[in-house]
């Protein structure tokens, strides 16, 4: 099978991740725009066996120490057990295990059960990331969940009975007709089950989906900013008495349990992308897959890949991308990282950004990073926008990656 070329970093020492994309859900959520299709009564057998292809080629390919693995989607747990086994498989024959610090599956409540958990641990997940959304069976409603509030607690135990070190739980707030109240129960319940990791992620109306649709309509009526932005507070603070530190603008951890995978896209490392709809990024050079399972599988008999689009970072798109991604980490973006990788340092080409939003006490300096304050983080879009206007014109929009939504896929 062919390997496509790659443009190492520097080191080979820096961690890669490997993020497979498994698109087949239960039913659309009305608010996902993630590439995911209902499972119906599909055969699923064509599509896991070219992401098993890929799998190969790209990993085969791949001069850097893959660390991390995420099967996303969609949700991968809906798979048959026996092609479940084979991705699997096919991970561990692709990526040394003692290399392996990392390997996540994204699950949906009353989709695992003890069979399925048992045959992730003996694949070596480490970690599963479930979607919980909401403890409440009205605003499970409005984002058309199929799970009940009831279904999340026997999950959570099924994955620790099976072993699986690492739970994280996915919640969501403002959503229509949510309240600061039931906001604060759903944190606590999520509390209440010890979870490694919760993220929290603020609803949005992406183009295109049933839930913005329903915006237009009238039927759906957004939160208010300021209630959102309560419930943004409310979340860091309760959570902190948890004893969950903030590290992300979404996510929370108990110490050492962060997600690393991820932690790799903020730190823009490289990672690979397998699947419909995948990204992948290896220095300056990122691809995208097609994002549709007919033409993947085509694509993928036909050229040995499914790449939709691949371009080069020039130094302009570097910069953006360093400010897009790092200034989402509490640490904040790395002045050294910044300055080794485009040459120039932040603090020079920010010095008239920083000059009005540390004043304003949206920013603050230190010897090494540049970030975002507790207030800074509510208004995080401006400081972003403006940050990356400094760096240059440019032909190419923001990236949006398909990998780090704003609210989690259905």
């Amino acid at each position: 099978m062919p390997s496509l070329p790659f443009h190492p970093p520097a080191s080979r020492d820096v961690p890669c991740g490997l993020y497979v994309h498994v698109p087949f859900c239960e039913t659309k959520c009305g608010y996902c725009d993630f590439y995911s299709v209902p499972l119906k009564d599909r055969a699923t057998g064509p599509l896991v066996s070219r992401i098993i292809r890929e799998l190969r080629m790209r990993t085969s390919g791949c001069p850097l120490p893959i660390r991390t693995v995420f099967f996303g989607g969609g949700t991968p747990t809906l798979l048959p057990p026996e092609e479940l086994r084979e991705l699997l498989a096919c991970v561990a024959g692709c990526v040394p295990s003692a290399a392996l610090e990392e390997f996540t599956v994204e699950a949906n409540p009353a989709t695992v059960d003890d069979t399925k958990v048992r045959l992730l641990a003996e694949h070596g997940v480490t970690r599963v990331s479930m979607g919980a959304q909401s403890f409440f069976p009205g605003e499970l409603e409005v984002l058309e969940r199929l799970h009940r509030p009831d279904d999340i607690p026997p999950s959570v135990a099924a994955l620790r009975r099976g072993g699986i070190g690492q739970i994280n739980l996915d919640l969501i707030f403002g959503i229509p007709g949510q309240s600061l109240e039931t906001w604060r129960a759903s944190l606590r319940r999520a509390v209440e089950l010890g979870p490694d990791h919760i993220a929290c992620y603020g609803l949005t109306y992406e183009p295109g989906t049933r839930l913005t649709a329903q915006r237009h309509a009238g039927r759906v009526t957004p939160c208010e900013e300021d209630l959102e932005a309560e419930m943004y507070l409310l979340a860091i603070d309760l959570l902190a008495e948890a004893g969950y530190r903030q590290y992300e603008t979404s996510n929370f951890a108990r110490h050492g349990r962060e997600c690393r995978h991820n932690l790799i896209y903020w730190r823009n490392q490289p990672y690979l992308g397998v699947g419909p709809s995948a990204a992948g990024c290896v220095d300056t050079v990122r691809y995208k897959n097609v994002a549709d399972i007919g033409a993947y599988i085509q694509m993928m008999d036909a050229q040995g890949h499914a790449e939709a689009e691949r371009e080069e970072l020039d130094t302009t798109r570097l910069m953006m991308e360093l400010v897009l991604m790092q200034l989402r980490l509490v640490d904040g973006l790395s002045i050294a990282d910044f300055r080794e990788r485009t040459g120039v340092d932040p603090r020079a080409v920010f010095a008239a950004e920083l000059s009005r939003f540390t004043p304003a006490g949206w920013m603050q300096e230190s010897a090494t990073h540049l970030a975002l304050t507790r207030t800074g983080r509510l208004v995080a879009d401006r400081i972003i926008a403006e940050l990356a206007a400094a760096c240059g014109p440019t032909a190419l929009p923001l990236p949006i990656l398909a990998t780090m939504p704003a609210a989690p896929p259905g």
